[in-house]
């Protein structure tokens, strides 16, 4: 059985595999930093899917203040694991996080997606999400990571 809720401190070593699979290799114990840091604030949520006691995949998803646009949530992340793709996971926690922004009132949820992730593409169009621009990221390293 499959159960979205909330990431829990002891989700550590799995949040950080999946993460790995992601693309974005961490420790559990830098998972669990990262999820402290992101439950301290109610503008943000990391939702993972439980399938049997065991996390299966994580959707995180936040409220971004953009002053040029209406209120919008933003999906940041979402791994479901590789040997349990195909089974509606990725579905079940999309919709959880599309059911998390409009309850805080937001009219769009908006997901980046790096353009060599094709497949991910094709997984949001199925959802219902739509090409509405595409950019660069540019970003200015501040130092070391803290």
């Amino acid at each position: 059985m499959t159960t979205i809720r909330g990431a829990r401190r002891d989700d550590g070593l799995r949040l950080a595999a999946l993460s790995g699979e992601l693309g974005y290799p961490m420790t559990p114990e830098e998972a669990v930093l990262r999820l402290a840091d992101l439950v301290a604030h109610g503008d943000h949520a990391l939702l993972v899917a439980d399938v049997d006691g065991r996390v299966a995949g994580w959707i995180q998803v936040s409220l971004p203040r953009i002053f040029e646009t209406s209120k919008s949530a933003e999906i940041a992340g979402l791994v479901v694991d590789s040997a349990e793709r195909g089974r509606g996971i990725g579905r079940r926690l999309v919709d959880a996080a599309v059911a998390w922004a409009a309850e805080r009132g937001c009219v769009a949820v908006r997901v980046r997606s790096n353009v060599i992730r094709e497949r991910a593409h094709a997984f949001y169009v199925r959802e219902g999400f739509r090409e509405v621009k595409t950019q660069r990221v540019l970003e200015k390293k501040l130092g070391p990571a803290g």
